[in-house]
């Protein structure tokens, strides 16, 4: 038996269990509405309800590896979200080979259209990069960069949900590790359909490109180009005090630019209230 097929029979037998025990006390469990894995959805945090999000990528060809945590605060409603992205990660390319902290995210992300009830949901974000990394290492940029995204989610029927991104990023006068600079750009596009095999078990498959700029020289810059089909499973714990549990797994396989390339992505989110909503 394959890691992602244990880890969904296993969240069945969980959730069956849970539901089992919760059935004389509340309805049919709403679907999972976390995020995708590599594609954000768009349905900002319920009042008083926050979530912590780690997850971990180690890549087969090059050995790289990176972990982030995010944590999201509803501001006080769903109508404005704050969060935040820590990334700690190994490059094989960096000269010192550590692991060590990477540039920073500070997320704002307003809802425009809908919410997690809503047939189509749209919540543009706002970002701001800090040079947290050291650049001297290829861990990060050595300058304040920007970055928009607009992830729309649509509901294509009782169990199927599609997640569909476009982004850009701007950083100004970046740097190299040989203190070359040049102002640097990038953008992506992600679409993620999942399937609801279950309310509490979800099956899905994203695709996601980039095309980003890199400083090679003073004002000079090379651009990258990566693509990824990632395949996953994930699964929801719900507790009978509104604490919900979400593993997941993926394989992101390259394609394209990225053809021989292969990961492994893992995702746990904890989400739970924090605070009480005053009705």
């Amino acid at each position: 038996m394959t890691l992602s097929r244990f880890l969904f029979c296993l969240c069945l037998a969980a959730t069956a269990a849970l539901e089992a025990q919760e059935s004389s006390r509340k309805g049919d469990p709403q679907p999972i509405q976390d995020n995708s894995f590599l594609v954000e959805e768009a349905y900002n945090q319920e009042p008083g309800v926050v979530q912590h999000i780690s997850t971990f990528t180690q890549y087969r060809q090059s050995k790289d590896w990176i972990y982030t945590f995010s944590q999201e605060w509803p501001v006080p409603d769903e109508t404005h979200q704050l969060s935040f992205t820590l990334p700690w990660q190994r490059m094989e390319v960096s000269l010192d080979g550590k692991r060590a902290v990477g540039d920073v995210l500070l997320n704002y992300r307003y809802q425009l259209l809908g919410n997690g009830e809503a047939k189509v949901a749209i919540a543009p974000r706002f970002s701001l990069i800090l040079p947290t990394g050291d650049e001297k290492q290829l861990r990060g940029n050595g300058a304040l960069g920007y970055q928009v995204c607009l992830p729309i989610s649509i509901v294509l029927s009782e169990s199927l949900v599609a997640h569909s991104n476009v982004g850009a990023t701007y950083t100004p006068n970046a740097k190299n590790a040989l203190g070359h600079r040049a102002s640097i750009s990038a953008w992506n596009l992600g679409q993620s359909f999942v399937w609801l095999a279950h309310p509490n078990a979800n099956a899905l498959v994203e695709f996601v490109y980039s095309s980003g700029e890199i400083v090679t020289g003073p004002r000079l810059k090379d651009r990258v180009n990566t693509f990824f089909i990632n395949p996953g499973l994930r699964c929801a714990l719900n507790f009978e005090n509104g604490l919900q549990i979400v593993p997941g797994i993926a394989m992101p396989i390259g394609v394209g630019p990225s053809k021989g390339e292969r990961a492994i992505f893992l995702y746990l989110s904890f989400e739970h209230p924090m605070w009480r909503v005053k009705k």
